[in-house]
C-alpha cells in the first residue's frame, strides 16, 4: 500500500475512459413487556454503526477533549496545510499520520480528512482554483497533488477525505433573530443582488459545470479506488435560482435529474461518494418535509454516503433560514432512524449552528448539537 504508482499511466489504463422524551413513540418503539415473570424483561438492542462526529478544527489536545466530553468519538481532521508558496500542494504521509496519532492519543478516531484544495470557498478567493475553472495544465497539477494526498491517506491509515466542487461558496443573503437571542443565517433568492459582476470563472452553465466535474471524477476516483480511500463530495450550498447567479448554475444542488444521483453514476466505485448535508439537501427541495426522507433513504442505500452533516432549516428552496436542529422542518429523529435501517456506518456531524454573542467560537451551540445527536442515536438504538 505504501508504494507509489505512476498515476497518469494508471488513469490512462483504467480511469479516464420531538424532543427526546417523545422519541420512543416517534420511532415506533414497543412498550416494555409487562411484569410477566415478576420483573421487566429485557431484550438486547442492536447497536448502531454510525457515530457522533465533528468536522471542527482542533489544534490542541484541549479541543479534542472538548469533543469527547460531549460524546464525539469520530473526527474529520485537518493535516497541516501544504506550503503552497514553496510549490508543494499536497500532504506528506508523515503529516497525515501525525494528525491521526494526535486524534487517537486524545480518544478520537480520525475517520476522514478535509482536502486543502477544493474547499467551500468562493472561486474569487481560492488560491488554487484551476480544477473548478477547468484550466489546464494547472488543474492536472492539482489533480496530481490530490493523487499524492490519497496515497498519503492510505499509507497513514486514514480511510477517507472530503471536498467540495464550489464556485460560489456558501451563499446567504442575511440574518434573522432566533430563539434565546441567537442569530440564524437566511437565504432568499429574491434578495440576491441583481447587479453583481461575473466571477473570474465567467459564465458556467450546467453543461460546462458537469464537464469540469466529470473531468475531475474520471481522473481522481480510479486512484481513490486503487488505494481504497473514500472520497466524499459535499453538495453545493444552496441551489442557484433559474438562470443561475453571477453567470453560474450550481448542478450539485438538486437530488434527481442531473444532480446527486448523476454525480454518483459518473464512476462506479464504492469509494466515490458523498458528504451528504441534510440541511443542504432540504435547501434543494420545494417541499422538504414531504420529499427529503425518501431521498435520504435512497442515497443511504447506495452505500456511498461517507459522512453526514445534520442541520435543520425552516423553509424551502430559494427561501429558508438555518435554525437549531430540534426546531426546523426536518425530523432529525426520523433521519437517524432511516440511517440506522440502512446500516449507515460513518459520522453524523452537527453543522452550521446558530450564532450568539455570548457564545464565541460556537462552543455552546456545538455542545447542544453533539448532545442532541447522541440522544437521538440512543433513542433509535433502544427501539431496535
Amino acid at each position: 500500500m505504501g508504494q507509489s504508482i505512476d498515476r497518469r499511466a494508471f488513469i490512462q489504463r483504467g480511469g479516464a475512459a420531538a424532543a427526546i422524551a417523545g422519541a420512543g413513540a416517534l420511532l415506533g418503539s414497543p412498550a416494555s413487556p409487562a411484569h410477566a415473570s415478576g420483573g421487566e424483561r429485557h431484550r438486547p438492542h442492536r447497536k448502531l454503526k454510525m457515530h457522533v462526529g465533528t468536522q471542527r478544527r482542533a489544534a490542541t489536545a484541549a479541543v479534542l477533549q472538548e469533543f469527547t466530553r460531549h460524546g464525539v468519538t469520530h473526527w474529520v481532521g485537518y493535516p497541516p496545510a501544504p506550503p503552497l508558496a514553496e510549490g508543494r500542494g499536497y500532504w506528506l504521509p508523515s503529516e497525515v499520520e501525525q494528525t491521526r496519532e494526535f486524534a487517537e492519543q486524545n480518544g478520537v478516531t480520525l475517520d476522514m480528512v478535509a482536502l486543502p484544495l477544493l474547499t467551500s470557498s468562493h472561486i474569487d478567493r481560492d488560491p488554487r482554483p484551476a480544477i473548478m475553472l477547468g484550466k489546464s495544465p494547472e488543474r492536472d497539477r492539482d489533480i496530481d497533488d490530490i493523487h499524492k494526498m490519497i496515497e498519503a491517506c492510505a499509507i497513514a491509515g486514514v480511510p477517507g477525505f472530503k471536498y467540495n466542487m464550489s464556485l460560489l461558496g456558501v451563499l446567504r443573503t442575511g440574518e434573522v433573530p432566533g430563539r434565546g437571542g441567537s442569530v440564524y443565517g437566511q437565504f432568499r433568492a429574491a434578495d440576491l443582488p441583481r447587479d453583481e459582476p461575473l466571477t473570474r470563472a465567467g459564465v458556467v452553465d450546467a453543461d460546462t459545470f458537469w464537464e469540469r466535474i466529470d473531468y475531475f471524477v474520471q481522473r481522481v476516483m480510479p486512484v481513490a479506488h486503487q488505494f481504497k480511500v473514500r472520497a466524499a463530495c459535499h453538495p453545493q450550498d444552496p441551489g442557484t435560482p433559474p438562470g443561475g447567479y453571477r453567470g453560474i448554475t450550481n448542478v450539485l444542488s438538486v437530488p434527481g435529474g442531473k444532480g446527486l444521483f448523476t454525480f454518483l453514476s459518473l464512476h462506479k466505485s464504492p469509494y466515490h461518494g458523498l458528504n451528504l448535508c441534510v440541511g443542504t439537501l432540504a435547501e434543494m427541495l420545494w417541499d422538504p418535509p414531504r420529499e427529503i426522507y425518501d431521498i435520504v433513504r435512497r442515497l443511504a442505500r447506495t452505500k456511498r454516503v461517507f459522512n453526514i452533516h445534520l442541520r435543520n432549516i425552516i423553509g424551502r428552496r430559494d427561501d429558508f433560514m438555518e435554525v437549531w436542529p430540534d426546531e426546523g422542518d426536518i425530523d432529525h429523529a426520523r433521519i437517524i432512524r432511516i440511517l440506522a435501517e440502512e446500516d449507515y456506518s460513518y459520522n453524523v456531524d452537527p453543522d452550521h449552528v446558530p450564532d450568539h454573542p455570548d457564545d464565541p467560537g460556537s462552543k455552546q451551540a456545538y455542545a447542544h448539537g453533539y448532545g442532541y445527536l447522541r440522544a437521538l442515536m440512543q433513542a433509535v438504538e433502544a427501539s431496535r
